[in-house]
C-alpha cells in the first residue's frame, strides 16, 4: 500500500525538477548562446508480486530523473552593429581564458576589446586565437591587438592620367603634382612638368622634367610623343649640340623646346660679368651664375640650370650656336626618375635605391593624351602610403581578424580558433555561458573555423538561445499534469491510509 504513496512522491519530485528545467530554459530565451536542456526520465525498478512468473506481475516503484541534457542544436541569428560580434555556423566552441589562464568554451561570441586592447568575452575573459605577424599565424594565445599600427611604405612606382592640349605653344607648360612617400612614411610633392617642344617631324612632341619638392629628378627619356590622333606612342631624348662658339651642356634636355637652330649670344663686361645679348628665341632666358667662366643659363627664368655653356673665348662678347637633337626615338617604355642625388630627412629613402618607376606601359597605368582640349589632370596613382593607427576590424568567415588603417591599409592581424568535442553533451555548464570540459566530453579539438568539421564564423551577428517558447510550454502543461497527477495519488492514497486507521478506531 505504501508504494503507492512512494511512486506519487517521486512523480512529484521528477515533475518539479522538469519543471525546474523549463523555467530556466524560459528564463534564458534572450541569453546569447544559451542551450537549453531537456529532462528525461526512467521508470524506477520494479517489484515483483509473490506468486507472479516472468514479468506478469511486477508493479513499478515510481519514476526518477536519469538526465537533464543539453541540447546544442543551433539558436537563431540576430544581427548586430558590433564588428567584433561572431556566431558559429555550425559545430565548436569559442575558447576563453580567465585571468589565472584555465580555459572555458561558449557559444556566446558577443566579444569587444578591454582597454588592454585585448579581445574579451563579456566576462572579460580573452578569446583565444594566433596571432598574425608578415602573414604568419604564432601560437594559440590571447589576441592582443596593443601596439597594432601599420608601418609606412615607400612609394615606388606612380602613374599619370592627363590630357596634354595639342594647341598649346611652343614652349608652353603644364604643372602636376602628386603625393609619394619615403621609407619613414613623411609624404614630399613630386611635381612632373610638361613642356611643349619643337620637331621636325611634327607636333606631338613634349619635353618632361620631375623634381621631389625643390629637387630635381634624373629621368631616362627627355620627353613623349604622341601620334595624330593624340595617342601617346614613344619617347625621345634631347641633347644640345653647339656648332660654334664653344661647348654646350643640356642639364635639362626636357626644358630645351626650340629643335630649331637657336643662336646665343653673350657678353662679358671687363669685371667678369656676363649678360645674355641674344636670347635665340627664348623669351624668359637668364642667367643662373653670370660671373662664373662657364655660365650657367635658365630657359624658363625659374633659376634652374637648363643650359652650361663653356665659351670658347673666355673674354668679351662671345656667340654660342647650338641645336636641340631630340629625334633620338624609341617606342613606348616606363620613365625612370633617379633621385639618388636627394637627402631625405631621417635617412629615409624612396622608391628602390630613390628610383622611382612612372608606369607608362604597364596593365594597371593610366593613359596620357593629346587632344584638342583643355591640359587637364584626370587621376594619379601611387603605391607607398604613411603609417596608420587601427581604425576599425572586421571578423570573416574563417575566424580572420583584418584590421582598417587611417592610412588606407588593410591588415591581418589575428585569427580565432575553435574547439570541438566528441561527445559535447558530457560538457560541464558552469554559468555566465561557459561550459568546462570534463573526462566525459572527452579533449578538446583545436581548428580553425571553417575546418576539419568546425563551423564558420557569420561576422557582426550573434547566436541567440535555442529555447523553443511554443514547445516548453507544451512540456510545461504536461509536467503541470503530470505534477497535479502525482498529487492526487498521494492524496488518495492518504485518504486509504485514513480509512485504514478509522477501521482501528471503529
Amino acid at each position: 500500500m505504501g508504494s503507492a504513496l512512494w511512486a506519487g512522491i517521486s512523480g512529484l519530485n521528477a515533475s518539479s525538477k522538469e519543471l525546474d528545467v523549463i523555467a530556466n530554459n524560459l528564463a534564458n530565451v534572450n541569453t546569447v548562446g544559451f542551450k537549453s536542456g531537456t529532462t528525461y526520465f526512467a521508470d524506477v525498478l520494479s517489484q515483483s508480486i509473490s506468486g507472479g512468473s516472468g514479468g506478469t506481475m511486477q508493479v513499478g516503484r515510481g519514476v526518477a530523473v536519469t538526465e537533464v541534457q543539453t541540447q546544442f542544436g543551433a539558436g537563431s541569428f540576430e544581427s548586430t552593429g558590433n564588428a567584433t560580434d561572431a556566431a558559429i555556423d555550425g559545430d565548436g566552441f569559442f575558447m576563453v581564458n580567465d585571468d589565472e589562464g584555465a580555459t572555458y568554451y561558449t557559444r556566446a561570441g558577443a566579444f569587444h576589446l578591454n582597454s588592454d586592447y585585448l579581445l574579451v568575452d563579456i566576462n572579460d575573459y580573452t578569446v583565444q586565437g594566433q596571432t598574425i605577424v608578415n602573414g604568419q599565424a604564432g601560437p594559440l594565445g590571447d589576441i592582443n591587438l596593443q601596439g597594432v599600427q601599420s608601418e609606412p611604405a615607400a612609394t615606388t612606382t606612380v602613374s599619370l592620367g592627363a590630357n596634354l592640349n595639342s594647341a598649346t605653344e611652343t614652349g608652353g607648360q603644364y604643372n602636376t603634382t602628386q603625393t609619394v612617400y619615403d621609407s619613414l612614411g613623411a609624404n614630399h610633392t613630386l611635381n612632373t612638368v610638361f613642356t611643349r617642344t619643337e620637331n621636325a617631324a611634327g607636333g606631338g612632341y613634349w619635353g618632361i622634367e620631375a623634381s621631389l619638392g625643390a629637387e630635381p629628378g634624373i629621368l631616362n627619356y627627355d620627353g613623349v610623343i604622341f601620334d595624330s590622333d593624340g595617342n601617346m606612342t614613344g619617347m625621345y631624348t634631347g641633347e644640345a649640340t653647339a656648332t660654334g662658339g664653344g661647348t654646350v651642356t643640356a642639364d635639362r634636355a626636357g626644358m630645351i623646346y626650340k629643335d630649331t637652330t637657336s643662336t646665343f649670344t653673350l657678353a662679358r663686361t671687363a669685371g667678369g660679368i656676363w649678360s645674355i645679348t641674344d636670347n635665340g628665341g627664348y623669351a624668359n632666358a637668364s642667367l643662373v651664375n653670370s660671373s662664373a667662366a662657364s655660365p650657367q643659363i635658365s630657359l624658363d627664368g625659374t633659376g634652374t640650370v637648363d643650359l652650361t655653356i663653356a665659351p670658347t673665348a673666355p673674354a668679351g662678347a662671345t656667340t654660342v650656336t647650338f641645336t636641340l637633337n631630340n629625334t633620338v626615338t624609341m617606342g613606348l617604355s616606363d620613365i625612370d626618375i633617379d633621385l639618388t642625388g636627394i637627402t631625405l630627412p631621417g635617412g629615409a629613402t624612396i622608391g628602390n635605391g630613390n628610383h622611382i618607376t612612372w608606369n607608362l606601359i604597364g596593365d594597371d597605368s593610366l593613359d596620357i593624351t593629346q587632344y584638342a582640349s583643355a591640359s587637364v589632370i584626370r587621376s594619379v596613382t601611387a603605391d607607398g602610403y604613411a603609417s596608420g593607427q587601427l581604425k576599425t576590424l572586421s571578423i570573416d568567415a574563417d575566424g580572420v581578424i583584418s584590421g582598417f588603417f587611417t592610412n588606407g591599409q588593410t591588415s591581418q592581424l589575428a585569427q580565432i580558433v575553435l574547439a570541438k568535442f566528441t561527445n559535447p553533451w558530457g560538457l560541464n555548464k558552469l554559468g555566465s555561458n561557459l561550459f568546462g570540459q570534463t573526462v566525459v566530453s572527452g579533449a578538446a579539438i583545436q581548428n580553425n573555423p571553417g575546418s576539419s568539421g568546425m563551423g564558420a564564423l557569420t561576422p557582426n551577428t550573434l547566436e541567440m538561445s535555442n529555447t523553443d517558447i511554443a514547445t516548453e510550454f507544451i512540456k510545461m502543461i504536461t509536467a503541470q499534469k503530470a505534477y497535479q497527477s502525482s498529487a492526487r495519488v498521494v492524496t488518495t492514497q492518504d485518504t486509504i491510509m485514513q480509512e485504514l486507521m478509522n477501521l482501528k478506531r471503529s
